[in-house]
């Protein structure tokens, strides 16, 4: 389609057809406000139809040095969202993607985010507090996250970046932007805070990426994006990935990108084809609880979603004292405590992240094969959403929800909306459909004493449901007590057995583990992995180093609200 205005031609591509009529009234915008000096746009170019499909990152025009970056970290093949949306990207178009979480999206804007600012760097200075790019994100966890995605790529090119969030002392992001970054990712909140300090300004960013927009609109977000859009210069590019347009995404789009084009790969109200859904009924609360533990207990990663940051906590903490080592992620913790958790999942030093759904959207970690909603969330966004952590880039995976009687015609309303058929089963520990689902059963790890007393692991604890209770509730991993000094070894295919209800034991396990708590009132529990994780077929992987580390903080001694 051909429109024009003011004068200019203006080609928009639907690839998608959703949004067909929502690109069609994309003919007027306002910026809402006084914008800096405008950046030359690059040209634009764009594939005509017959046009040969492009299927590897260099005929993609990706340019070699980043193609060897990636092909050094096991990534050769690219995903359906960034074969479309890399030839505008790199051309300088505005682009609206739109697919799920874990499509390969980071990728697909961080490598024309690097390659277009290393094409201007030449003639442009690299100025203190600011940034020639910037990338805003919802959450701590997805900023660091595509930070890390991001830097390798843009290290190759000399191009330097610096991530800044909230929960944190501001002093050292202060320092980093006055020593001259080409790119930011920030979350709104932080940014807006040290431009009203005059510690950034925004009048020279070229490009521009909102992530996750839907999730920046669920949590309230969006006023301050648009003050941070007003900011920046008008005929800047800008990209923006989202998985849905409601909640007044469709304004930003409209306010600020010129002439988008949009692709969709995939639609957020859809499950992943290789995702597998499974509803397991369960007559009471401590049934719920043994089938919860034994779905926790296997050797690969697993995703366990409560609703409350209680029950996060007090779930960790079962597990742990069950022999499963596990972490909680959720909003109560220090931003320390939280990457700690974060990193330790995933590296692979602990197996089970038990989170809260303020987390589902900011966890990016490369094969989860379960997660298990331990508490069906509210609403079936909310269901896709967390049950996104798993299948993606390609990856199958199985997702669980665990559901009392009383819960049986909220879940059937959930699984409908999601669009999602499943036959409910009735289950108990030990049922065949369980253990099938758990797979290699991981070594049981033994509380020591010193864990007992450190966690507050009291036997009455297991009176405690995993819908949660009023009392106090010690924190495992960056709680009070969190380095657990565990020991546990099973060479030479020893194993440990552990009765699951009338099937199964825990069985062997290779290697070995273990560490002591140092002395005081926080003990720390050091731990070092090596290895890697890849995604078999794409070659799109993340490789784990040598990890060490350090648990221990008083998050543990508030109580639970």
């Amino acid at each position: 389609m051909l429109t024009t205005l003011g004068g200019r031609s203006r080609a928009v591509r639907h690839n998608g057809g959703t949004d067909a009529h929502f690109l069609a009234r994309s003919t007027s915008w306002s910026t809402g406000g006084t914008c800096p000096a405008e950046p030359p746009r690059a040209p634009t170019f764009h594939r005509r139809k017959g046009d040969t499909p492009l299927s590897d990152f260099l005929s993609l025009g990706v340019p070699a040095v980043l193609v060897s970056t990636l092909t050094q970290q096991g990534i050769t093949d690219p995903f359906p969202i960034q074969t479309a949306t890399l030839p505008d990207t790199l051309a300088g178009r505005d682009v609206l993607g739109r697919g799920r979480t874990g499509s390969g999206k980071t990728l697909a804007f961080s490598l024309p985010l690097v390659a277009r600012l290393a094409e201007s760097a030449a003639t442009v200075k690299r100025r203190p507090a600011r940034p020639r790019g910037l990338i805003l994100a919802p959450t701590r966890e997805l900023a660091t996250q595509i930070a890390a995605t991001l830097e390798p790529l843009a290290k190759q090119l000399r191009l330097s970046t610096t991530t800044i969030f909230g929960g944190v002392s501001q002093n050292r992001q202060v320092s980093a932007l006055n020593g001259g970054i080409d790119i930011l990712v920030a979350c709104p909140g932080r940014l807006e805070d040290l431009i009203k300090q005059g510690l950034c300004s925004l009048d020279s960013v070229e490009i521009t990426i909102l992530d996750e927009a839907d999730h920046m609109a669920d949590l309230g977000f969006l006023p301050g994006v648009k003050r941070l859009m007003d900011k920046t210069p008008k005929r800047g590019q800008r990209m923006l990935f989202s998985a849905t347009l409601d909640n007044g995404v469709d304004q930003i789009v409209h306010r600020y990108l010129v002439d988008p084009l949009t692709h969709s790969v995939d639609t957020a109200e859809s499950p992943v084809a290789k995702m597998t859904h499974h509803v397991l009924g369960v007559p009471d609360v401590e049934t719920k609880r043994a089938v919860v533990e034994e779905l926790a207990s296997g050797t690969g990663r697993r995703l366990l979603f409560t609703r409350t940051k209680h029950q996060a906590k007090k779930l960790a903490k079962q597990l742990t004292a069950a022999g499963i080592p596990a972490v909680d992620l959720h909003g109560n913790l220090s931003q320390p405590a939280r990457e700690r958790n974060l990193e330790a999942f995933t590296s692979g030093a602990v197996r089970v992240l038990v989170a809260t759904d303020i987390a589902a959207r900011g966890i990016h970690v490369d094969d989860i094969e379960l997660v298990v909603h331990v508490d069906p969330p509210a609403e079936h966004k909310a269901y896709l959403h967390r049950s996104g952590r798993t299948a993606r880039a390609g990856h199958g995976g199985d997702v669980v929800t665990v559901m009392l009687p009383e819960q049986a015609g909220d879940v059937r309303t959930l699984t409908r909306l999601a669009k999602i058929t499943v036959q409910p089963q009735s289950v108990r520990a030990g049922s065949r459909v369980v253990a099938e689902l758990v797979g290699e059963v991981a070594a049981h790890v033994v509380p020591t004493a010193a864990q007992v007393q450190a966690h507050g692991l009291l036997k009455n604890d297991n009176r405690d449901d995993t819908r949660g209770s009023r009392g106090r509730s010690g924190a495992p991993a960056g709680g009070r007590g969190a380095g657990r000094g565990r020991s546990g070894s099973t060479g030479g295919g020893s194993s440990q057995g552990r009765s699951y209800g009338s099937g199964g034991t825990r069985g062997a396990s290779t290697g070995a583990r273990s560490s002591a708590p140092t002395g005081g009132s926080r003990p720390v529990h050091s731990t070092s992995t090596s290895g890697s994780t890849s995604t078999p077929g794409s070659g799109q992987s993340r490789s784990n180093g040598a990890v060490a580390l350090s648990m221990g903080s008083n998050a543990g001694r508030r109580r639970a609200r």
